[in-house]
């Protein structure tokens, strides 16, 4: 008889690492329902949001099904704290200039739209990769999540041009949302272990590899859009490490509050 193949997975943290980006984004991008400065821009991020929980949610479940001992995806995204995340610290950001003065907590809708296209740039590229991941349910997942990035990234860079095109205020204002973003993006350039023990089982794919294409995605919609790209700065973001800014714990205490207060419920 000839050996058995052991089928290759994903490591545990390198999906958590996926679901958590998606999983933190898409909370993020909710807070916009009800909210929208259009009816349309309200319905489109709801859509934008439910995306990328739907995919938090297969990756999820996949990690549940490797870790066992009773987990699930409810475990995953309402019982871990903030240490335990591995998202983008980018993900977790607030939607508004983060050295505004205001306390009012307005949201900004020039800061989501640059956080969206400078994920959605990314995640098109990386979501392609993996669908040749050796990890097949990864795979699969990655086939499905595609086509959703690509909505995502012509829906970010379509409002991109227009504001950064647009009258002096609306330049201004997403001039300033990238200049303020931009630099949590080195943290994408930076392969964590999880990341690299991906690589290395053919499970994931090298991300650095992926700058090239990321930055000539990036700088065609900033030229078209009239802005200027800042430069490069030595802030390193460390949230795919567990170290994360503040605004993550708020975030997650209001995501998880429900569960936490009824664990165990169903609906």
């Amino acid at each position: 008889m000839g050996a058995q193949v052991t089928a290759v997975k994903a490591p545990v943290d390198y999906l958590l690492h996926l679901a958590d980006n998606a999983l933190i984004l898409g909370q993020r991008n909710a807070e916009w329902c009800g909210h929208g400065p259009v009816l349309e821009e309200d319905i489109a991020l709801s859509n934008n949001s439910l995306d990328l929980i739907g995919q938090a949610r297969l990756l999820y479940q996949h990690a549940a099904t490797l870790i066992g001992k009773g987990a699930t995806e409810d475990t995953l995204a309402y019982f871990r704290d903030v240490p335990d995340f591995r998202n983008y610290t980018l993900c977790e950001l607030p939607h508004l200039p983060l050295m505004s003065a205001t306390a009012q907590g307005d949201r900004d809708f020039a800061t989501t739209i640059a956080r969206n296209f400078l994920y959605s740039a990314l995640m098109v590229l990386v979501w392609d990769k993996l669908q040749s991941s050796k990890d097949e349910q990864l795979a699969a997942i990655a086939a499905k999540s595609l086509k959703e990035a690509r909505y995502h990234l012509r829906h970010s860079r379509d409002w991109l041009v227009r504001l950064g095109d647009g009258t002096d205020e609306s330049h201004a204002r997403m001039q300033a949302a990238i200049d303020a973003l931009m630099p949590y993006t080195r943290e994408f350039w930076v392969a964590s272990a999880p990341e690299q023990a991906a690589q290395t089982n053919g499970s994931g794919v090298d991300v650095t590899a992926l700058q090239s294409d990321w930055n000539a995605i990036v700088d065609a919609a900033l030229a078209e859009a009239t802005l200027k790209r800042p430069a490069d700065s030595a802030f390193l973001p460390t949230g795919k490490q567990g170290i994360h800014s503040e605004h993550l714990g708020f975030v997650l205490a209001e995501m998880q509050s429900l569960a936490r207060q009824h664990p165990g419920a169903t609906w």
